[in-house]
């Protein structure tokens, strides 16, 4: 019995004491013996190259290197929008890799993973698949002192088997899936904390308008036990806050698609680890081997990040005149003010064609501080060869450096095309051929318009083309200047779609499937907006409609007529066709159902921009406005 309180003693010493036989050193405080345990979360995995796999991979060798209890998703497992036989192998390669984790996994079903494409439609689409491949479509289970709740957000209108994200009564929690959360709250009751899971976050009411969500909210709140809320989708992380006592927090992806890979700003690559204790957690983001504090990522913190990604870099320079034979002289001067709340760093420097253009000096750097003005000014000269030389339209490359607190955060470049002005033409201007357009093989080519060419600062427009797709697969830009603010007219397979930023929200405005185009047919297409709304036409029909309307948020990259420009300035989401009678108007010119569209239009005192397109003046398009 003497030897029991001994070792219990000695064992109580070794729990509360740190020892030691150094004299004089300072005093250590003891580890909690409060009990934990981890979980990992990963995000998105799809809509980026099919080489994602391999971040997936390595978030899993080193998810097992962290040891959780077990790892939560968020949905968009699989590529999906497809049939079952592309739907299962996808499938397959997403569970072979999972299945490298050595501790249990749990799913969460996304749009991706759901959403069904082609042929004859099967009711619920994918669900079915969905939950003989990965599991139930909602669920809860506990472990240790928390329970886990996971929402199927997917639901879709069930009546007509329509899915989506962009109309109210797709974004519906439905009265069968509210009740079940109910009980599984009730049940889960006596654990200290819930954690919830879920794809959309229905909570960003700039993304998800007319939803229920607020129903949902209430009876997490009314829980009273309900300590986060986790989801995925817009790819990229985001901290809420706290929400009558609930945090929210989303994810960026582990493989999937970026529309900028800035590390440090919550657009990356990364998963979430989470300690849970007894009365709190505490979670860390995890991208390639660091961790930092994702509540750091408040909207304030995005907005000034987002700030320097988008610093207007306004041009002093007139257009740079470019002779018959190809010869040009000029200096070009650019001034930018650093609007943000910290320090940014910016280089400079000319992309051509090598050996088309004399630059002197080849780059620059300018450093600012909070509120400071600066400005770059750069020698352009080509020799007059008859166009001999591969011809080139230069671009100044911007780079900025965001100097945050603790960390540079490097934006992706910008590209500004030079504006150039033909001198004079070595033809004669001759009659209109009505029968020509601009064709595109879908291959990069496109027609540049420089940000300056171009001002809407009204709530009212029209932007309009007339077109014929050779390829209808993804999204197809027909005018576009859409970077999160911005604009872009375009065809998301075969479906007419405007996504804007207008009045600081943004609008994502579809046509029904049922007015999807077909290859090889000329069509019409204008997005009209005005005080009393946003319109979609198609061939003179009113094919969408929203109440969304106010003034354009600006951009800096340059407009492009069959795509649109990456962060760099380049055409992506690339159109395959021909292109016609472009015109963007400062008027709202269509504003009733069954109108006929003009086969070519003509200018007025509301015309921004007029392409016929229909002449071959070298590396120019002649604008008639």
């Amino acid at each position: 019995m003497r030897f029991f309180w001994l070792a219990l003693f000695l064992l109580t010493i070794s729990c509360t004491a740190i020892r030691t036989d150094r004299e004089g050193a300072r005093e250590l405080s003891r580890p909690s013996d409060e009990e934990a345990f981890h979980f990992v979360v990963f995000g998105d995995r799809t809509g980026g190259p099919k080489e994602g796999i391999n971040v997936l991979a390595s978030a899993v060798e080193e998810t097992n290197l962290l040891d959780p209890d077990f790892v939560m998703t968020v949905g968009d497992l699989v590529q999906g929008y497809n049939q079952t036989p592309e739907w299962l192998a996808q499938t397959h390669e997403y569970k072979e890799t999972m299945a490298g984790l050595q501790m249990p996994w749990y799913p969460v079903a996304g749009n991706h993973d759901v959403y069904w494409r082609g042929g004859e439609v099967p009711p619920g689409q994918h669900e079915a698949n969905y939950e003989e491949h990965f599991g139930p479509l909602w669920y809860w289970f506990g472990h240790k002192n928390a329970a886990f709740i996971v929402l199927y957000t997917d639901e879709g209108e069930g009546a007509s088997n329509r899915k989506g994200f962009g109309l109210p009564e797709l974004i519906q929690m439905s009265s069968g899936q509210l009740e079940w959360l109910a009980g599984a709250l009730s049940a889960a009751s006596s654990y200290d904390q819930v954690f919830l899971f879920m794809h959309h976050p229905r909570w960003i009411e700039d993304y998800y308008q007319g939803g229920n969500w607020d129903e949902v909210h209430r009876l997490l709140v009314e829980s009273g036990n309900v300590s986060a809320v986790f989801a995925g989708h817009i790819h990229r992380q985001r901290y809420e806050g706290r929400r009558d006592g609930i945090l929210y927090y989303t994810l960026a992806t582990v493989g999937g698609g970026l529309r900028m890979d800035v590390p440090g700003s919550g657009s990356q690559h990364h998963f979430d680890q989470v300690t849970v204790r007894e009365g709190g957690f505490e979670i860390a983001s995890v991208p390639v081997g660091t961790l930092y504090d994702p509540e750091g990522l408040t909207p304030e913190f995005l907005e000034d990040v987002e700030k320097a990604r988008t610093l207007p870099i306004k041009s002093r320079t007139p257009q740079i005149e470019l002779g018959v034979e190809g010869e040009a002289r000029g200096t070009l001067s650019y001034s930018i003010q650093n609007t943000t709340t910290r320090p940014i760093e910016l280089s400079f420097r000319i992309k051509q064609t090598p050996g088309d253009w004399l630059v002197r000096p080849s780059e620059d750097k300018l450093a600012l501080e909070a509120g400071e003005s600066g400005e770059i000014e750069i020698d352009l000269e080509r020799p007059g060869d008859g166009f001999l030389t591969p011809f080139s339209i230069p671009q100044a490359v911007f780079q900025i450096d965001y100097l945050a607190a603790s960390r540079r955060i490097s934006l992706p470049e910008r590209h500004l095309f030079i504006p150039l002005m033909p001198v004079a033409l070595p033809y004669p201007v001759g009659p209109p051929a009505q029968e020509k357009a601009m064709w595109l093989a879908g291959d990069g080519s496109g027609l540049w318009i420089s940000d300056e060419a171009l001002e809407l600062s009204s709530s009212t427009f029209t932007l309009e083309a007339r077109f014929q797709a050779n390829d209808l697969s993804g999204d197809r830009v027909l005018i576009g200047k859409y970077d999160g603010n911005g604009f872009a007219l375009m065809l998301s397979n075969g479906r007419p779609r405007l996504v804007a930023k207008l009045g600081g929200k943004r609008l994502n405005l579809w046509a029904s499937e049922s007015d999807s185009v077909e290859v090889g047919r000329w069509y019409h297409l204008a997005a009209v907006s005005s005080a009393a709304g946003t319109d979609l036409y198609l061939d003179g029909r009113l094919v969408g409609t929203s109440e969304r309307t106010g003034p354009i948020a600006k951009n800096s990259l340059p407009l492009i007529i069959g795509g649109n420009p990456d962060h760099q300035g380049a055409i992506g989401s690339r159109f395959s066709g021909a292109i016609d009678e472009v015109r963007i108007s400062t008027t709202a010119r269509y504003q009733e159902d069954g109108f006929t569209p003009p086969i070519r239009h003509e200018a007025d005192a509301d015309t921004a921009l007029l392409l016929h397109l229909d002449r071959d003046d070298g590396p120019f398009a002649l604008d008639a406005s």
